[in-house]
């Protein structure tokens, strides 16, 4: 079997728990559970953001008009 699609994006769930520990906190800056938090959701979003750009460049030099379908 293969993983199981989760309804909400880990990268949304992160961003949930950061902003949940930043409720109320007098020192964000030296919390190491916060920063790995961080750290993990920056990860999450260079991947996806990888993942755009591999997607862009194996599309190729289309012309413009092809990639996209017309709105009119």
């Amino acid at each position: 079997m293969g993983k199981i699609q989760a309804a909400e994006s880990d990268e949304t769930r992160l961003k949930k728990k950061v902003v949940a520990k930043l409720q109320g906190h007098n020192n964000p800056e030296g919390d190491a559970a916060l920063r790995a938090l961080r750290k993990r959701l920056k990860r999450e979003q260079r991947k996806r953001r990888a993942l755009a750009l591999r997607k862009k460049h194996a599309a190729g030099s289309k012309p413009a008009e092809a990639a996209t379908p017309s709105a009119g």
